[in-house]
This record gives structure tokens, C-alpha cells and sequence, in this order.
């Protein structure tokens, strides 16, 4: 009789677009970060690549086992690459890591020991904070004033919402209302569901290979749009207070 595989604790989902040069350095730091921390599994999620990318994920799920892959015909945006990969993890805790290669995994096993000592994990989001970004300045500058405009209105009290690097519970993620771009407001949406959000200083790293998928402009305007919608979510929201139950 076959074993049954045993289902890892926690998933790294990475989402990737037109990542070709990153995708097999970036694999293997994850993998020297989590060996002997927890039993984990790598999900990419390739938004419509059309470099090589999708031969690059094949050549390293010769090296790595633990490695899946899926692929969206199209390019979706980050937030449902994002969801893809949570939807099709088996774990549960999950890390979002961007395919870029700028955030490091060594922060993840310290932010998987949060997550595992919170009061409930089931209902807590660990976030990432760049507090030394390594980005032009004109990203920092806009990033710093969209942060500071977001924790005004939305009372998140999260001073980087944009950093990819994110551990919380699979099942509280699939709670949570989807839209595009909702992986910048998870704090919000953490706290609208009656969760509990805490943010821990992360390293950040220059981008060495590849180019960025987002211009300032662009996202500054879909970011108001988003905005007004989240608040308008958190007025509409009434988490209800569950007292006990059957056995």
C-alpha cells in the first residue's frame, strides 16, 4: 500500500510574471531558508508569462520535489495569481513571496514563529515591513505617502501594506471578499474579519535580474479606486461574536 503523503505546514505561493532569470535562484533560497524549520511546499503561480519562464519552473521541479506549478493562460494581475496558488496549497499557513527575487525567505522562518504563537492563529496576519527599501526614490516617496493615506482612512495601523511578504491561515484568506489588487489591503480585511494583524521588520533587496512589472502612475490610480472600495467594505461589515456551541 502506498504512504500517504504527509500535508506540509506551511506553503510559499509565489506569484510570477516574465521572471525567467529569478525563478530558479529565488527556489533555492527558499528551500535552504525552510529545510529542518517546517514541512513545506513551493506553489508558483506563472500570470501569463511569455518568456521562458514556464521552462524554468519545469527544470527546477527536476531539482525540487516539493515544487508545483500552475499557469494562467492570460495574465490575471498579482492579487489572482495570488489566490490561485493559495487555492491550490494543501497547507495550513501560507507565505506570499513576490517572484521578483526583493524580498528574502530567510525572514520567514521568525515570522512563522509569530504566526504559530498567536493567541489564534487561525486569525492572524503576520505583514512584512521594508524599513530599508531598496527602490528609486520616486517609488519610496509614493509609497511612503500611499501608506500614510491608507493607514489614516482605514485604521489598519500597518505601515507597509505593499511588502509581499505575508504569513497567515489558508482558510482565513479564502474567508475574505476578492477583488483586484486586495493583496495590498490584507491588514484591512484581517482586522474587518475580526483578526489580528502584526508587522515585523523584514530585509529588502534590490531587484538584480528582470524588470518591474508596475509604473507609479498606474498603480497610484487603481489605488484610489481600491481604497474607496475597502472603505466601503469595513462600514458594511458586522463580524459576528460567536458565544460557544454544540460539542
Amino acid at each position: 500500500m502506498r504512504k500517504k503523503e504527509a500535508v506540509p505546514e506551511l506553503a510559499v505561493v509565489v506569484p510570477v510574471k516574465n521572471e525567467q532569470d529569478n525563478v530558479l535562484p529565488l527556489i533555492e533560497e527558499i528551500h535552504a531558508a525552510l529545510e529542518g524549520v517546517a514541512e513545506f511546499e513551493v506553489v508558483y503561480v506563472d500570470d501569463g508569462s511569455d518568456d521562458r519562464t514556464p521552462q524554468k519552473l519545469a527544470e527546477a521541479k527536476e531539482k525540487f520535489p516539493r515544487l508545483r506549478s500552475v499557469r494562467h493562460r492570460e495574465s490575471c494581475g498579482q492579487s489572482q495569481a495570488v489566490a490561485t496558488g493559495i487555492k491550490a496549497a494543501r497547507a495550513r499557513f501560507i507565505a506570499t513571496l513576490d517572484g521578483d527575487g526583493q524580498n528574502d525567505p530567510a525572514d520567514i522562518p521568525a515570522m512563522l514563529a509569530t504566526l504559530r504563537a498567536a493567541a489564534d492563529p487561525a486569525l492572524f496576519l503576520v505583514a512584512g515591513h521594508r524599513h530599508k527599501r531598496r527602490d528609486s526614490a520616486v517609488k519610496r516617496y509614493t509609497s511612503k505617502f500611499a501608506n500614510a493615506l491608507r493607514r489614516a482612512l482605514l485604521h489598519d495601523d500597518t505601515p507597509d501594506t505593499g511588502c509581499g511578504l505575508k504569513l497567515f491561515a489558508r482558510d482565513a484568506f479564502l474567508d475574505l471578499p476578492r477583488f483586484d489588487h486586495m493583496h495590498r489591503y490584507l491588514p484591512a480585511l484581517f482586522l474587518r474579519a475580526g483578526g489580528a494583524v502584526v508587522s515585523v521588520p523584514v530585509n529588502h533587496r534590490p531587484r538584480e535580474r528582470g524588470v518591474s512589472k508596475y509604473g507609479t502612475l498606474d498603480r497610484a490610480l487603481v489605488g484610489i479606486t481600491d481604497l474607496l472600495g475597502v472603505m466601503w467594505l469595513i462600514k458594511r461589515s458586522s463580524p459576528p461574536e460567536i458565544d460557544g456551541g454544540d460539542d
